[in-house]
């Protein structure tokens, strides 16, 4: 037997009912208008309500990225002035980044355009109905999201400072079509909607069909299942703000506070302190490793995890996010003639390292070659940093002496020859160091 379909409910009266309990005080309301049927019938119902006229607008944003955009702007504009209601447009003009997809770079392009365009106080409305939310869930559950991402779309959130709600996620895409065609509104249709190589497009096509007939409440059912999966995030965001601020140490946390919680209550706690940080995180494997090998490491290791936004590092015992270390773009390798200019310039991010006279320096300056070269760390470099005692390995003492892993990619090197004498202004070889005999001296000044 086939089901019985929902009775159709969408209307102004419906409409008004769902604004009245997520905006309960009045405020000028922008619509995110892109003329296909959802935001044609939200903007549709809402100017039929008197409450809103005079304080409703229509917000459209052509990207510039299909042939119809011109029509489709054209469209937009002739039905928001049928229905009484003031008419914006952003135009776009996008360059998807390398590796980016036309439509993600489009979206993130879009509420840039919309926050652009809001006026203070103004509150910005889309037309995200069930149909939606569903089809975001699954493709959230089939990426393996948490209940970040299995929340859905919430009914309400923001957008910079404005306030950003949905308020047709209980309505679905046949009851706003149906709606419409009792208006005799129409609306414009993408055919790019039809390309079955985007994920929700497949998912709409291939997919729901079937699961429908087979459960035609599941947009509803699914709906539910968001909303408590929000409930839950919220939840765990408050455990999270307990345990990071026990941990915290001004901007770090503390690597013994976190190791004595739950592996589970520690990974939570690292996802509130990056997200309150407004990095995005990093994927399960990364934040895996960052609870588990990076606070187990050596007391004198100086470990790191990077991802593509952010970078956390351990430094004695303190959790610090940094930016992504930037990769030096071209291998350090600068002679020096000193005795002729004492200070030399070093490409980025290598600074600047300066040789002055000082008769308590510790360099010997008569022990120097009248051309020195600057390098780069490679690894492996090794320098005798007192007389008679071992060569020592520079990764070791940049340890010991917990130098910061950003000033270590950027310490310049200097070589006599294929002799490491001298690593910045912190280590000289022994070498070159200044003794009681020594007639000229010297030191180093690096700035980086």
């Amino acid at each position: 037997m086939a089901p019985v379909p929902r009775p159709v409910t969408f209307g102004p009266d419906w409409l008004g009912a769902r604004l009245a309990e997520l905006l309960p005080n009045a405020a000028p309301l922008a619509v995110a208008f892109s003329g296909g049927a959802d935001s044609t019938a939200l903007l549709a119902a809402l100017a039929a309500l008197p409450q809103w006229r005079g304080q409703l607008r229509a917000l459209h944003v052509n990207h510039g990225l299909h042939p119809q955009a011109p029509a489709w702007e054209r469209h937009c504009r002739r039905t928001a002035r049928a229905l009484g209601v003031p008419f914006a447009v952003r135009r776009l003009r996008l360059v998807p980044a390398a590796g980016e997809s036309p439509e993600a770079a489009a979206r993130v392009a879009r509420y840039a355009a919309l926050l652009g365009a809001l006026r203070p106080r103004e509150v910005l409305l889309t037309a995200h109905h069930s149909d939606d939310q569903l089809e975001t869930f699954l493709l959230q559950l089939l990426r393996g999201a948490g209940p970040a991402g299995l929340a859905a779309m919430p009914a309400q959130g923001a957008l910079g400072p404005h306030r950003l709600l949905r308020p047709l996620l209980q309505a679905s895409r046949a009851e706003l079509r149906a709606w419409l065609q009792t208006q005799g509104l129409g609306w414009v249709e993408d055919d790019s909607n039809h390309l079955l190589r985007h994920d929700r497009n497949y998912l709409r096509a291939k997919v729901l069909p079937p699961l429908l007939a087979r459960w035609p409440g599941a947009a509803g059912t699914v709906g539910r299942s968001a909303r408590l999966q929000a409930e839950a995030q919220q939840l765990l965001e408050e455990l999270g703000r307990v345990d990071a601020a026990r941990a915290a140490v001004g901007p770090a946390l503390a690597a013994s506070a976190l190791r004595t919680l739950t592996p589970e209550r520690r990974r939570n706690a690292l996802r509130y302190w990056l997200a309150q940080s407004g990095v995005r995180g990093p994927d399960s494997r990364r934040l895996e490793q960052i609870s588990g090998a990076l606070l187990a490491a050596r007391p004198d290791a100086h470990p790191e995890v990077q991802w593509g936004e952010g970078r956390v590092v351990r430094e004695a015992q303190l959790l610090w996010l940094r930016p992504p270390a930037r990769a030096v773009a071209h291998p350090l390798e600068q002679r020096w003639h000193w005795s002729e200019r004492r200070r030399c310039a070093l490409p980025a991010p290598f600074g600047t390292l300066t040789l002055k006279n000082d008769p308590r320096g510790a360099l010997d300056l008569d022990a120097l070659a009248p051309v020195l070269t600057l390098r780069a760390r490679r690894g492996g470099e090794r320098l005798r940093v007192r007389a008679g005692g071992p060569r020592r390995a520079l990764k070791g003492l940049l340890q010991q002496a917990q130098v910061p892993l950003e000033e270590r990619t950027r310490l310049p090197l200097l070589y006599a020859g294929a002799q490491l004498i001298a690593a910045g202004d912190r280590w000289l070889d022994a070498s070159v160091q200044a003794h009681e005999a020594s007639r000229r001296r010297g030191r180093l000044i690096w700035q980086p």
